[in-house]
This record gives structure tokens, C-alpha cells and sequence, in this order.
């Protein structure tokens, strides 16, 4: 039996089209229209459109600047990755890139998979650190998808897995190649990591979602894995709505650096895409440098084999039938519906 594997990701526009982006732009903020306490799908859909004609200039001018996102392209060799993995393992599955925002979008790939007559279905989101807005509404959609086209095909949800040993080795060997290729040590007390993750609304913390107690022991992780004690986190937020975000700003943390230099590392990022290579590489390295910083911004290991170990480690007990508690996976707390699993839950007293 075939096994199928929907890798999913945010996803990007790839050009600089205006009303792709504003397409683009639209469905992200009508998909987390909620925070802002719309009362009808008239008035999501109307603040959403909105909301992305101020914001797609800027996104443009970002994509016109790296010469378009690389996402996509990224996450297909992530999915051709793991498909060899797995197959060099003995296993017969088919993987699949699915988008939440842009194409290819989660219904269309669930249909695909249907029609390629998948006996399982096996959905990984490549976000490693569980959040509401990302690996839990991406699940979300794509279960709905499978329902309305009243598929009944067994479908395995994989939320968090951050905590997988072999995923922190290679984000902190990551670091470790790219200082010694630039001749930097982290035991210098000029220099500085910073640990940069994608921020989240504070209501969602507020509702219970542990996105930030995951993002702070990940950094405490790899800050031990690297032998620092002594190290900055900051978020990447949008300030376009009126609405709180996890602080500190990364803005905030860079302009208060007392060093030399900055080592700046994007966590629960496995792509390159704008908030990389604009928001930290443009931004950030200018704001960095009007202080008289040296910036040091370490890359995204997106297609090292590692990493596809990890992703089929994820898959592989499911595809074999394996007691899923023997690869330390248990069901989900973020996500507490059934087939859903992670690396995050406390183990059953």
C-alpha cells in the first residue's frame, strides 16, 4: 500500500505580481481574521483585502529585492528528499508539497493524492515549533479538504517536533560551520547570538498555545549545544494591525546590543524566503550596521540529508506500523483530535 506524504508550508508568491500578492496577503489575514473580532465573512473578507493592498508595496519591494522567493522551490526538494529517504528504506509512498497560502494549496494537493489512490495519508507542516496560525490551522484545513471530498482515506497528523535530538545537531553544527568558516568564536565577549523567531499574536499564548515556552527551550537547547550561556531572542513581528505581539521585537533586541557583532540564527524557519533574506538580511544587517555592528546571519540548512532523516524518522511509524510511543511520539495537547501526534507531550502518568 502507498503511502502519501504532505509536507506543508506556509508558501510564497514567486514573482512580484501586485495582485498575486494582494491575493496572497488576503487569505493569511482573512485566515487569522479572528484576532481582530469581524463579526461576518463580509467584513474578514473586506478588512482582509484591506489589510493587504497597504501591505503588498512593501512585500513586493521585499521580493523585487531578493529576486523572488525561493520557498517553494526549496520545499519541493525537501519533499524529493524525503521521498528518496524513505524509499531507500524500503517503504513505497509518494510525497507532496502543500501550501497554506499560496499554490500549491492543501485542498488541490489533497485531491492530487486521492487520485494518485494513496492508502494513508501522512501530514508533516515544516514548522518545527507548533503554533496555532501554522501546524495546527494547516492540519485543520487539510482535514476538512479530506472530509469534504469524503475521502476515508487514515490520515496522521504530525504537529511539534522541535525536540527531536537529531534536528537540534543540525541546527547547531549549522552555526558551528558557518562561525569557523567566518573565523568567529561565540566565546568572544564582543560577539553576540541572537536567536530570531517568527513572532505570534499574544491572545494565542494568552488562549493557551505554548509557542513561546517551545521557541525559549529550543533556544536554551542549542545555546547548550554550543557551549553559550549568554544570548539575546527577539521576535519577528507585524505591527500592520492593531494587535499585540511576543516581545521583545528583534529591532528592539539589535538596537540594545552593547557588542561588537551579532550572530543572528532564524529559528522554526527551514526555508529561505522574504522574512530571511529581506527582513534579516536587508533590514536588519542596516539597522545592525547604523550602530556600528558587524552582522553575521546564519543560513537555513534546508537541504541538508539530516534533514530529511528527521522528516522520515517523523513518517517512518506510521508508514510501518511501529507503536508510534517507541519513536517518542504521542498525541498532540496543541492539536488534541485523533491520528494527531508530536514530540511535545508529556508522557501519560
Amino acid at each position: 500500500m502507498k503511502t502519501g506524504i504532505i509536507l506543508i508550508n506556509f508558501g510564497e508568491p514567486t514573482g512580484s505580481n501586485l495582485e498575486e500578492a494582494i491575493q496572497y496577503l488576503t487569505r493569511i489575514f482573512f485566515a487569522n481574521a479572528n484576532l481582530e473580532g469581524a463579526t461576518s465573512d463580509e467584513e474578514r473578507w473586506a478588512r482582509s483585502r484591506e489589510l493587504a493592498g497597504r501591505r503588498a508595496p512593501s512585500l513586493i519591494a521585499a521580493y523585487e529585492k531578493i529576486g523572488g522567493s525561493p520557498l517553494n522551490a526549496q520545499a519541493r526538494l525537501q519533499a524529493m528528499g524525503l521521498k528518496e529517504e524513505l524509499i531507500r528504506h524500503g517503504f513505497d509512498v509518494e510525497t507532496y508539497v502543500a501550501m497554506q497560502f499560496a499554490e500549491p494549496y492543501i485542498p488541490d494537493v489533497a485531491k492530487q493524492a486521492r487520485e494518485d489512490a494513496v492508502g494513508k495519508l501522512i501530514a508533516i507542516p515544516v514548522y518545527p515549533l507548533c503554533g496555532p496560525s501554522t501546524n495546527v490551522m494547516a492540519l485543520s484545513e487539510l482535514r476538512k479538504a479530506i472530509e469534504k471530498m469524503h475521502w476515508s482515506v487514515p490520515l496522521v497528523e504530525i504537529t511539534g517536533w522541535h525536540r527531536h535530538p537529531a534536528y537540534n545537531r543540525l541546527r547547531s553544527e549549522n552555526i558551528s560551520d558557518f562561525l569557523r568558516a567566518n573565523k568567529i568564536s561565540l566565546q568572544d565577549d564582543e560577539t553576540r547570538l541572537v536567536f530570531s523567531a517568527h513572532g505570534t499574536p499574544k491572545s494565542y499564548v494568552e488562549k493557551g498555545s505554548r509557542y513561546v515556552q517551545y521557541v525559549e527551550e529550543y533556544c536554551m537547547t542549542i545555546s547548550a549545544l554550543l557551549g553559550v550561556k549568554k544570548y539575546e531572542l527577539g521576535y519577528q513581528n507585524h505591527s500592520n494591525r492593531k494587535i499585540d505581539w511576543t516581545q521583545p521585537n528583534i529591532e528592539d533586541v539589535i538596537s540594545s546590543l552593547n557588542v561588537k557583532r551579532v550572530v543572528l540564527e532564524p529559528i522554526s524557519f527551514m526555508h529561505e524566503q522574504s522574512e530571511t533574506l529581506a527582513e534579516l538580511d536587508h533590514e536588519m544587517r542596516e539597522l545592525a550596521e547604523s550602530r556600528g555592528l558587524e552582522f553575521y546571519r546564519v543560513p537555513i540548512p534546508f537541504d541538508q540529508p539530516i534533514f530529511y532523516r528527521v522528516l522520515a524518522d517523523l513518517a517512518e511509524p506510521f508508514i510501518a506500523g511501529i507503536e508510534p510511543s517507541y519513536y517518542q511520539m504521542r498525541p498532540c495537547q496543541c492539536k488534541p483530535t485523533p491520528g494527531t501526534f508530536c514530540l511535545n507531550a508529556p508522557l501519560e502518568k
